[in-house]
C-alpha cells in the first residue's frame, strides 16, 4: 500500500458519515491519540452549507410525492437533482484540501455496506432518546424522522472521494465505523482503526 510521501504516516484524517449529519472528519496523530482538527458538514461546506438545506428540502419534497405514488400505485419516476452531485464533489474536495493541509498519509473512510446499519442505529438511538420506553411510539417517530432528514448518496460521495484522494497521492483506507458516539468520536475512531490495522498487516 502507498502513501502520500509528503505526509505524516502518523497521522491520518477519519471521515465518519451519517444521516443527519452527512460528513464529519478529524484529522488524528494516532501516535499521541491526539485529534489535531474537527470538522463538521457546514465547515466542509462553507458558504456553500445552504445548498445543503435547499437539496434537503427538495429530497423532503420528492420523498412526498413518492410516497403519494406508492399509495396511487402510479409509476416512480422521481429522481435527485443535480445539486446533489455537486454537493458531493464539494465535501470531497474540501475533505482533500483538509487532509493535505494535515499532511495526513491517508484517509479512513467507513465500509459502504456497513452505511445500512450506521443509519438504523442512529436512527434507533434518536426515537429511544425522544421516546423512552414506548416501542410502538420510537417505530412512528423512527419513520417520521427518517422521511424528514437528508438521504445521502453514500457510495456517490465515497466514490468523489477516492477519485480525489487518488489526484493528490492520498491513500483511502477503510475500516468499519462504530455505530455508537458522536460523529466527531466516530471520525477519530475510524482513523485510529485503520492505523492499528495498517500495523498489524505490516506486522504479520
Amino acid at each position: 500500500m502507498r502513501y502520500l510521501q509528503t505526509g505524516n504516516l502518523h497521522i491520518l484524517v477519519g471521515v465518519s458519515l451519517g444521516l443527519k449529519k452527512p460528513a464529519t472528519v478529524a484529522a488524528v496523530d494516532v501516535v499521541s491519540n491526539k485529534v489535531l482538527a474537527y470538522r463538521s458538514v457546514k465547515q466542509l461546506l462553507g458558504q456553500n452549507y445552504k445548498l445543503l438545506n435547499r437539496q434537503r428540502q427538495q429530497q423532503q419534497r420528492l420523498a412526498q410525492k413518492r410516497h403519494e405514488s406508492q399509495k396511487k400505485q402510479a409509476p416512480n419516476q422521481l429522481g435527485e437533482s443535480e445539486l446533489g452531485q455537486y454537493l458531493d464533489r464539494l465535501l470531497a474536495k474540501s475533505i482533500i484540501n483538509f487532509a493535505v493541509t494535515y499532511q495526513a498519509s491517508s484517509i479512513a473512510l467507513p465500509k459502504l455496506r456497513d452505511m445500512r446499519e450506521i443509519i438504523q442505529s442512529e436512527i434507533q438511538a434518536k426515537a429511544e432518546t425522544k421516546i423512552s420506553g414506548y416501542k410502538e411510539g420510537q417505530q412512528k417517530y423512527a419513520k417520521e424522522y427518517r422521511m424528514s432528514v437528508h438521504r445521502w448518496g453514500y457510495g456517490r460521495l465515497i466514490d468523489n472521494i477516492q477519485a480525489q484522494a487518488a489526484k493528490a497521492g492520498i491513500t483511502i483506507e477503510t475500516p468499519s465505523q462504530q455505530t455508537k458516539g458522536s460523529p466527531q468520536e466516530q471520525a477519530k475512531d475510524l482513523a485510529i482503526c485503520a492505523y492499528k490495522k495498517r500495523q498489524a498487516m505490516l506486522n504479520k
